[in-house]
């Protein structure tokens, strides 16, 4: 069997897998606690990622390179490394609200890599000089290895501002409600009696309501800020295995290209972020504002400056296909 097949036949199982997992995702926000669903979305990851790996050793094999050399390949290992995340907390046996994250992040990573749009580099390119080191897998692995774990992060912290957002927009509307009732209470003691009575039993609901939403709210500011750790190292580690790599092959250790420099900036943010988290006197609504913008920007560093096609990482750059 053509290696080429092989790698089609890998594609194409790991996207179907994939999409009946995001599926079931949809189904068990519908329904809750249905353990067999959540069971089974548990395993089609699992099959996904050895799909995936199945993908890049197969397209290793054939291409006699490490398969990173430009964007199809970059996103393949992406959404492998998104799914690799998953495989470690589920190993961990700790419900992180990271699958469906990470389920959604491979189904679009995954379905844009195998789209028509990136028809034009689906084959597996002749490295050109400067990708002709053993820097190549330790940079880009890292990197991406990176964005794939900040990408997590940020996303939990997006997350926690939408749920902080509804939890303030419920007090507001409670206290107006409050407001209402502190209205009633001039008319008598038989209503204030009755109105009394039933604060009270509202109370006993909010409270429980409030007490899970905090500790939802804790628990995602708890993962994003060791998914944003474990990226922001190995970005760390990409950054300066990269800066050795351009000193070998084109003499300088910083270029300042648009790729560099937009990397440094990713860098810079989430260093922002680990600093405003760490600091007591700030809340975690402030990490996470800071995580928001880092995740606009991580796709602007790995994504958006591949449309400009510019620099000494143009090798990285597509061009959209059309009919």
């Amino acid at each position: 069997m053509r290696f080429s097949t092989l790698e089609h036949i890998f594609t194409h199982i790991s996207f179907s897998i994939i999409s009946i997992v995001i599926t079931i995702h949809l189904i068990t926000l519908l329904v809750d606690e249905i353990i067999k669903l959540y069971d089974s979305s548990e395993k089609g990851m699992i099959a996904t990622f050895f799909c995936i790996t199945g993908l890049l050793v197969t397209r290793w094999i054939y291409s006699g390179h490490f398969p990173l050399s430009n964007l199809y390949e970059s996103l393949i290992f992406l959404s492998w490394s998104l799914a690799a995340i998953h495989i470690v907390t589920y190993l961990n046996k700790k419900k992180t609200h990271l699958s469906t994250i990470t389920a959604s992040s491979v189904i679009f990573t995954q379905g844009f890599a195998t789209s028509g749009l990136l028809t034009e580099i689906h084959q597996s390119p002749i490295l050109v000089p400067a990708l002709q080191s053993e820097w190549l897998i330790m940079h880009v692995s890292m990197m991406i290895l990176g964005y794939a774990a900040l990408l997590c992060g940020s996303l939990l912290s997006v997350a926690l501002l939408v749920i902080t957002f509804r939890k303030n927009r419920n007090l507001c509307s409670k206290r107006n409600c409050l407001l209402k009732l502190n209205e009633s209470f001039s008319f008598g003691e038989i209503p204030y009696m009755n109105e009394r009575n039933n604060v009270l039993g509202n109370a006993s609901f909010f409270s429980a309501q409030n007490y899970y939403r905090s500790q939802l709210i804790q628990q995602l500011d708890f993962w994003s800020y060791r998914a944003i750790s474990l990226g922001f190292l190995f970005l760390t580690i990409g950054i300066l295995s990269g800066a050795v790599w351009a000193n070998e092959a084109w003499g300088s250790y910083w270029n300042w290209d648009p790729k560099e420099t937009w990397a440094f900036i990713t860098w810079i943010v989430f260093a922002v972020y680990l600093h405003t988290r760490t600091n007591i006197k700030l809340q975690s609504q402030n990490s996470a504002i800071v995580a928001s913008i880092g995740f606009l920007i991580i796709w602007i560093c790995y994504f958006g400056v591949n449309l400009l096609g510019i620099g000494l990482h143009s090798y990285g750059s597509f061009t959209l296909t059309s009919n």
